[in-house]
């Protein structure tokens, strides 16, 4: 399977700076600040792209799940709801809420309450947000971008 990319660039200090991320299949390019993230300024943030991306992966999960069960749903519209929280040792994501609308012929509730669950548990953003480990590879660069400076990794 491929490894997806995805990049961000950071300009100026975090109150008053700015930044693009883009998506590296060109898909999506867009704008963030501290204002887009922590107020409602124009733009998108982390947390709005981690839901996207949480609502596309369980969406996916779920018409798998229902098709393995024998029942191919017509259609699936999923929401996330990203929570990002300040607390002592700075800023978290405590909480995704996923609410989802499945069309689905012939599947009675309490088979599609299972299916949508199990959905939940083998989706994997959803496996990624429950404590997924990460790691990091940081390399200070110059002014012009050379060489490595430094470098630190971490694991969480």
């Amino acid at each position: 399977m491929p490894a997806r990319q995805a990049e961000a660039v950071w300009e100026g200090n975090l109150q008053q700076g700015h930044g693009t991320v883009k998506l590296g299949s060109g898909a999506f390019e867009g704008q963030y600040s501290f204002s887009s993230r922590f107020e409602n300024g124009t733009g998108t943030n982390p947390e709005e792209l981690i839901g996207a991306a949480h609502a596309g992966c369980y969406s996916m999960a779920l018409a798998h799940a229902l098709g393995e069960a024998g029942h191919s749903p017509t259609r699936i519209h999923t929401t996330a709801k990203v929570y990002l929280q300040k607390t002592p040792d700075g800023f978290s994501i405590p909480q995704v809420d996923l609410v989802t609308e499945a069309e689905v012929p012939g599947l009675d509730d309490h088979d599609f309450q299972h299916v949508a669950e199990q959905a939940k548990k083998n989706c994997p953003v959803s496996k990624l947000l429950a404590g997924a480990e990460i790691t990091l590879d940081a390399k200070l660069t110059d002014a012009l971008g050379h060489g490595s400076v430094a470098t630190a990794a971490s694991r969480s």
